[in-house]
């Protein structure tokens, strides 16, 4: 794994109010900083930087010879602070509800600034990594050369809010909060379709169904590897995705972003839904000509930008194989 980093953001003022001081941790893959055309991923609400590697979670799409090739890019990751992957608990956050999507957004800006970052060639995440990405986009118009969310939303809707309401219920009132609230989660990740192709009402046992049982061990497993206090913060960041927040429409502020905007989606998805999706692609197609929008199609639902990876890599492929752009970029941000 590549060692973990730190930069120190002291007194950052947060939207609400509050005064902190961040350590903004990030890793760093392939092609050394200012090696290489940047490209940065965000990790979803239970990931971290460590994005490939043993034990990375996106190692089918990043890596030598992989879609993102870790011989042509130089991949940039930061833990959203209060993730608690560095283990160290001065680091986790408290006061979760004094923290937005777009103050996550503004840390990752002060950071790249902090490393001297003026241009990204592209920034890619899943799920509230994704809203993250939007949210930075927002903030640095011309900084992104390709912004790629995924299983995402530009804004958390009605139901995505009330899904983290109940969750934010679950861990602050539940006997087992971590277990049970990833418990809840699952069954959005996923779909009916999903589970009864996989569990067929089958059952370890006289008394558990096999469906229950993958449930029990997804709650366990977060339960042995996670913070009470980084599930309730990434959960907090996730419900308050919103570009729009304090600006103007969502076609006046996202027609201002110079990016190529790539949107990626899932026709199942029960979190995100693909119709959010379809209805902010007409919208901006309407006033911004390099906007495209791709469909994974899966029974997975929201989990399917983890799993449906040959679809995901074919969508990425013009993106990271055009040799002009990579050269263009090269130019730009290795000068």
């Amino acid at each position: 794994m590549e060692k973990l980093q730190y930069i120190n953001i002291p007194n950052f003022i947060t939207g609400t109010g509050a005064r902190i001081d961040v350590n903004l941790s990030y890793q760093t893959f392939g092609k050394a900083l200012h090696e290489a055309p940047i490209v940065l991923v965000n990790h979803a609400l239970t990931g971290n930087s460590n994005v490939i590697g043993e034990q990375g979670w996106w190692n089918d799409l990043i890596g030598d010879n992989k879609r993102i090739d870790t011989n042509v890019y130089t991949i940039l990751a930061f833990n959203i602070p209060g993730n608690g992957y560095d283990n160290r608990p001065e680091n986790l956050i408290e006061n979760y509800k004094d923290f937005t999507a777009k103050d996550i957004a503004r840390l990752f800006a002060a950071g790249l600034e902090k490393l001297e970052i003026e241009q990204l060639f592209a920034v890619i995440g899943g799920s509230v990594g994704g809203g993250i990405a939007w949210e930075l986009a927002a903030l640095k118009p011309n900084l992104i050369e390709h912004l790629i969310p995924i299983a995402t939303d530009w804004k958390s809707t009605d139901w995505l809010i009330a899904n983290c309401h109940i969750q934010d219920a679950i861990l602050n009132h539940s006997s087992d909060p971590l277990a049970d609230a990833r418990m809840h989660a699952m069954t959005l990740y996923r779909t009916p379709e999903s589970l009864a192709q996989k569990f067929e009402r089958t059952k370890k046992n006289d008394s558990l169904f096999n469906i229950e049982s993958w449930l029990n061990y997804h709650g366990n497993s977060l339960n042995n590897r996670f913070h009470l206090s980084a599930y309730k913060t990434m959960n907090q960041i996730l419900r308050t995705i919103d570009i729009s927040e304090g600006r103007n429409n969502f076609v006046e502020v996202a027609s201002k972003i110079s990016s190529n905007i790539h949107i990626i989606t899932i026709n199942s998805d029960l979190f995100f839904k693909a119709e959010e999706n379809w209805n902010a692609y007409v919208n901006l197609k309407s006033v911004k000509d390099n906007v495209t929008i791709s469909e994974i199609k899966s029974i997975h639902g929201h989990d399917a930008f983890l799993i449906e990876f040959d679809q995901l890599s074919r969508f990425l492929k013009p993106i990271f194989q055009n040799e002009m752009n990579v050269n263009t970029c090269l130019q730009q941000c290795v000068a």
